[in-house]
């Protein structure tokens, strides 16, 4: 996988729930998410491992949220990248490859979890949604897409009481993405300078409309 198809281009449905779902199942916390977000803060760390279950590469850093179709993945390492949707596009910034690569946002989203940015959308329209038997001591709800063009084989989504605390993302290729969450903030009043990107001096700029 190169870095231009970071797996976190279709993982911008994150984050914790609410107190106010404490008593409800895993799939009844998801759509309370869903419902009640509309912008978010939260520090991630990543781990992708192949499909030998051996790790490739651990990551970290924050993640912005804003419905609808606005995000931002901030990543501190190992490297510096940045992944932008503005409201129309996306921008996927690589700086050891010092490279920028464009897309309509529509385009790039797809048939992806990335589609739970917009209310608009009913979550059974494109995902098969379903809990799964409790594990590591969180609740598991597992997103499957319904179109077979999608680039993911499935999402699961993990709570630990009112929150969602992980997220698991297995691609078509037989990789898995682990997420991690933390001190994250709900609703948050959020500058719109954070999702506007401004094309660094120099890089090569490849757009794919």
């Amino acid at each position: 996988m190169s870095r231009t198809q970071n797996p976190l281009i279709v993982l911008a449905l994150s984050l914790l729930a609410f107190a106010d779902a404490s008593g409800a199942n895993a799939v009844d916390r998801l759509n309370a998410f869903l419902a009640e977000v509309q912008s978010l803060e939260s520090r991630f760390g990543q781990e992708l491992y192949d499909e030998n279950a051996k790790l490739v590469e651990k990551s970290g850093g924050r993640f912005y949220l804003q419905r609808p179709d606005r995000f931002r993945w901030s990543y501190s390492e190992p490297y510096l990248q940045e992944i932008v949707a503005d409201g129309s596009r996306l921008w996927i910034y690589d700086s050891e490859l010092d490279q920028v690569t464009v897309r309509s946002l529509d385009n790039a989203l797809g048939d992806t979890p990335a589609l739970l940015l917009s209310s608009a959308v009913p979550l059974e329209e494109n995902f098969v949604v379903r809990e799964v038997v409790e594990r590591t001591g969180l609740d598991w709800v597992e997103l499957t897409p319904r179109s077979a063009d999608s680039g993911f084989a499935s999402v699961l989504l993990g709570f630990a009481g009112s929150d969602l605390e992980r997220m698991e993302l297995v691609d078509n290729f037989g990789q898995t993405t682990h997420l991690e969450f933390s001190a994250t903030r709900h609703n948050p009043e959020l500058d719109p300078t954070v999702f506007r990107f401004t094309l660094p001096a120099g890089v090569d700029v490849i757009t794919e409309e």
